[in-house]
């Protein structure tokens, strides 16, 4: 387990990286646009080829690839891993390059009759706006399920560090152009300023194929067109139809949000964008980081049979994210206000802006812990080659979100947009871990209650900790932007002291295995 959680300390440092760039990205995107309909309208546009980013770079190509080329690996070598490879990379190419050829077709149709209609008033014109962009950004997705594959490789290798640098391409690509768009005057008028965005857009995606592909390349890959329909071929294609649906409800579920948003009002997508890139922060420095890493070693057991031992990495897998990420949406619901004052309040994003995305990230808060949960209980069904549980609990889901947001969106705005996805990962959460527990018993719940009851305490005890020092450095400090910046440099280590304290007083199981990540990653870094 120890090489595992050195991969752990490796993956959700390189995500750390890229969530901060991917936070210093939006944080600039606010800056310029606001929540305006040009933001709303991007956020729109990108929710498609970026459902498909973090679809296949997370789920559904990596679920279905990596036990395949594990296999291939076992039986033929390198050689027959990198012959699929080849395979696989071909057939996206054909069937990505036909998707996208399509989809811009029909975008710039629906932009045509939007862009008519516009005169009727109402959203036509958010949705002109975001089917014009949208036609500019979709050829991302070639890029993207390139280089999907091509980490789902790497990873199956063993080597984690460029897959989780992949990201990190993208926004540097993103800052980049958008940062010379207005700091070095390329584009004055916003629309301008947006072309040089989504230009970023796309360089980026070039180079999240071209960095994966010349590591693999130092493995002994050599790219090879190849659309032979071999056995591990259509295995994959299989295993990937239905594992599609149930890894990607939760970016359906948002990218339904967002699209009933743009219809609701100017500023909703943008506000949804904004407040589940907060959230999604911990998810990415450390869920994804050990579902990643955990799912060779999943799916390893499983084909071997090995039950006892997918069990014991699976409950490891579940304790170090909810160790994590139970006192992360604790600390995102206290402190919302200051840290969206703080990152966003700026240019074209006012206090009115604040004010709208302050309980809309409150509410994405409380669900961060159902998804973290789903990220991990699903490779258990993917390991066991289980796709059909997964697609029922994704229709389930599903169901839920488009009900509750159309109940919600009138009497709550924005915020039941919010609760309604919350709602929905709960629900899906619940009925995943439900299924898993009626197909093998060893691997229920019930083992680790008691470690989450001593981490929900020892989370709201921070919570209480936290707001009592915000009170009293309120009253000392004032309000204002450097006084939620010295706030926040004082009360996230008091809380994280306070919680460290007690989840160790209270021995919850994991919190070596913490320990042991944060050493590892300070000894990186001195």
């Amino acid at each position: 387990m120890s090489k595992s959680l050195r991969n752990i300390g490796i993956v959700s440092g390189a995500t750390m990286v890229s969530r901060v760039l991917g936070l210093v990205r939006d944080m600039a995107i606010a800056a310029v646009f606001g929540t305006s309909a040009w933001a709303s309208a991007f956020v729109t546009a990108f929710t498609l080829p970026n459902l498909f980013r973090r679809l296949l770079g997370e789920g559904a190509l990596t679920a279905a690839l990596i036990p395949t080329l594990n296999d291939e690996l076992a039986a033929r070598q390198r050689a027959g891993a990198f012959a699929l490879v080849n395979q696989v990379a071909s057939w996206l190419t054909v069937v990505t390059g036909t998707i996208v050829g399509l989809g811009m077709l029909g975008l710039a149709w629906v932009a045509r009759h939007a862009g008519a209609a516009e005169s009727v008033g109402g959203p036509w014109e958010r949705w002109a706006l975001g089917a014009e962009l949208a036609v500019v950004l979709f050829p991302y997705l070639v890029f993207v399920c390139m280089a999907a594959a091509l980490s789902a490789a790497l990873q199956t290798l063993h080597r984690f560090l460029e897959p989780a640098l992949s990201p990190i391409w993208l926004n540097m690509a993103m800052i980049g152009a958008l940062g010379g768009a207005v700091m070095l005057g390329w584009a004055e008028a916003e629309d301008g300023r947006m072309n040089w965005l989504c230009g970023g857009v796309l360089v980026g995606g070039a180079l999240q194929v071209i960095v994966p592909a010349a590591a693999l390349m130092r493995e002994g890959w050599r790219p090879r067109f190849d659309l032979s329909l071999s056995g591990p071929v259509r295995s994959i294609g299989r295993l990937m139809g239905p594992t599609v649906l149930g890894s990607a409800i939760y970016l359906i579920n948002m990218a339904v949000s967002r699209l009933i948003g743009l219809s609701l009002n100017e500023s909703a997508a943008a506000v949804l964008n904004l407040a589940s890139r907060l959230m999604e922060l911990p998810i990415g420095v450390f869920a994804v980081a050990v579902s990643t890493v955990l799912f060779p070693l999943i799916s390893k057991k499983a084909a071997e049979g090995d039950w006892a031992g997918m069990t014991e990495a699976y409950r490891k897998g579940l304790r170090l994210i909810l160790v994590i990420n139970i006192p992360a949406a604790v600390g995102l619901v206290v402190l919302a206000e200051p840290i969206v004052r703080l990152l966003f309040q700026r240019g074209a994003f006012g206090a009115e802006d604040t004010a709208q995305t302050v309980p809309v990230l409150a509410a994405f808060a409380v669900g961060l812990p159902f998804f973290s949960f789903v990220n991990v209980v699903l490779r258990a069904f993917y390991a066991q080659k289980d796709t059909a549980t997964p697609v029922r609990g994704a229709i389930w889901s599903f169901v839920v979100n488009v009900g509750l947001s159309l109940a919600l969106m009138r009497p709550l705005g924005t915020l039941g947009l919010a609760i309604a996805t919350n709602v929905a990962v709960v629900v899906q959460a619940v009925y995943l871990q439900v299924r898993l527990t009626r197909g093998r018993g060893e691997l229920a719940f019930a083992p680790v209650w008691r470690d989450v009851v001593k981490i929900v305490g020892a989370a709201l005890v921070m919570g209480v900790v936290i707001v009592a020092g915000a009170r009293g450095a309120t009253g000392i400090l004032g309000s204002g932007r450097w006084q939620d910046a010295a706030q926040l440099v004082v009360l996230v280590p008091l809380g994280v002291v306070s919680y460290g304290a007690l989840i160790w007083w209270w021995r919850v199981e994991g919190r070596t295995e913490l320990v042991g990540i944060l050493q590892r990653r300070f000894r990186r870094g001195a």
